[in-house]
């Protein structure tokens, strides 16, 4: 780990005595709840449909975990592992996350834990590596060598589990989700590496054809994909045997964009967010709610003058990609950053540009003035502000009164609070949302 001791900062703001913070008025925003109800019953369901007891009986099955948030991770896991157990097989957990958790099979471990991902509590090892082995090649320019984990590849079966989603840095027919888990996910450091110097605006052509490549060469079993409402609950459970994998992977990003969560606004002077996180979001921040992104594909979806990032999650373990989106940060934040995590993930998917330090002010109380002062041709009296916990929370949140009462006839959009000043601490912080 390598942290930065970033001093206390004072400078000069000619007119800052002149901001004002609105008061905040907590809203709550509705959305398609369909949600699976007995995760453990569906998953059977969904494994009686196929045969698949024949293909792992008395055979070693890798099961990949990513590094992304899941709501009951653990329990689709251990479900998993139960029936595979109980068909005769001997299953193991691969972690999959390209080179999240500092590129080490350590960090890779420490991930999984903090999900409940533990040999104790899904009753299969876990078996941590960033050894690979080199499966094939694309037809490119430069023969970009493609991977995958060395003890997957000498399992007798790999099963595919993983959540589908909108891609934080491209768009295509399949984004995050079964096929990104086969063609960067069990490529470790090293293959990651590999794909991502393609650059991202080639991704929703080259990850077909990698994975593709990988169900040719590779014994996979089977795929398990997920879907999280807007709620950040289960709302789709699938498994598809080999051969319906990618047709499942574009149908499950079909439903997943159906209910992802977004603003029922837009074009605001200031946006709130108390912590970024990689299981939060490939860029700390899902650049699909924010319309703040390394790539021009998001610029269009949402629209704020300035972003305020708050702090890391807990679960980031301290890596900060897409802190370098914001405006303004605070000491704190900047703090409690390891660069050497944050750095590594970012020269690997190129990204360098993410590891930009934004302007920081010593509190909460500081930097919310600062970027509102930032704001050209605004009534700081009626400002249009948004803060939210995190770019997954988007259900309850607040608003400044201002923006309230613009939304208080919107359709799924209900006022729940008379206004109310924010309260900060003795030394000018907020409390997290809860």
């Amino acid at each position: 780990m390598i942290h930065i001791s970033f001093p206390e900062i004072s400078f000069p703001i000619q007119g800052l005595d002149e901001v004002c913070i609105p008061p905040m008025v907590r809203i709550r925003q509705n959305y398609d709840r369909e949600r699976v109800e007995d995760i453990p019953d569906r998953l059977k369901d969904e494994f009686s449909k196929h045969d698949y007891a024949s293909l792992v009986q008395g055979k070693r099955i890798a099961v990949t975990v990513g590094s992304r948030g899941i709501p009951d991770n653990d329990v689709i896991v251990r479900e998993i592992c139960r029936q595979l157990k109980a068909w005769g097989a001997e299953p193991f957990i691969v972690p999959a996350m390209g080179s999240h958790g500092g590129g080490t099979a350590e960090g890779n471990l420490e991930i999984l834990a903090g999900y409940g991902i533990t040999e104790e509590n899904v009753g299969a090892p876990v078996l941590s590596s960033m050894d690979v082995v080199r499966i094939g090649e694309l037809d490119d320019y430069s023969g970009t060598a493609v991977y995958c984990d060395r003890l997957a590849a000498e399992a007798d079966g790999i099963v595919i589990y993983n959540k589908v989603k909108p891609h934080t840095d491209f768009k295509g027919d399949h984004e995050s989700g079964l096929l990104k888990m086969m063609a960067i996910g069990l490529a470790k450091h090293k293959g990651c590496s590999s794909i991502h110097r393609l650059g991202f605006d080639t991704f929703a052509d080259v990850i077909p054809k990698i994975a593709a490549l990988f169900l040719d060469r590779m014994n996979v079993v089977f795929g398990v994909g997920v879907v999280q409402n807007a709620y950040d609950e289960i709302s789709d459970i699938r498994v598809y045997p080999r051969n319906g994998i990618t047709e499942g992977d574009s149908e499950l990003l079909k439903i997943a964009r159906s209910r992802f969560p977004r603003f029922h606004f837009d074009n605001i002077d200031l946006l709130i967010i108390d912590r970024i996180g990689k299981e939060i979001s490939g860029e700390g921040a899902d650049p699909n709610v924010t319309g703040r992104g390394f790539m021009p594909y998001f610029k269009d979806d949402f629209h704020t003058k300035k972003l305020f990032i708050r702090g890391l999650s807990e679960q980031s373990h301290s890596n900060a990609c897409g802190l370098g989106l914001a405006d303004i940060t605070t000491r704190r934040c900047l703090n409690s950053v390891d660069w050497e995590s944050t750095w590594i993930n970012l020269t690997t998917n190129l990204m360098i540009d993410g590891g930009k330090i934004p302007l920081y002010q010593n509190n909460d109380y500081d930097a919310i003035r600062v970027a509102l002062k930032s704001c050209p041709r605004i009534d700081f009296k009626r400002a249009r502000i948004a803060r939210i916990r995190d770019t997954l929370s988007l259900n309850e949140f607040e608003v400044s009164a201002a923006l309230a009462e613009e939304l208080k006839n919107a359709p799924d959009v209900a006022i729940i609070s008379d206004p109310y000043e924010l309260s900060f601490d003795d030394a000018g912080f907020l409390s997290d949302l809860e």
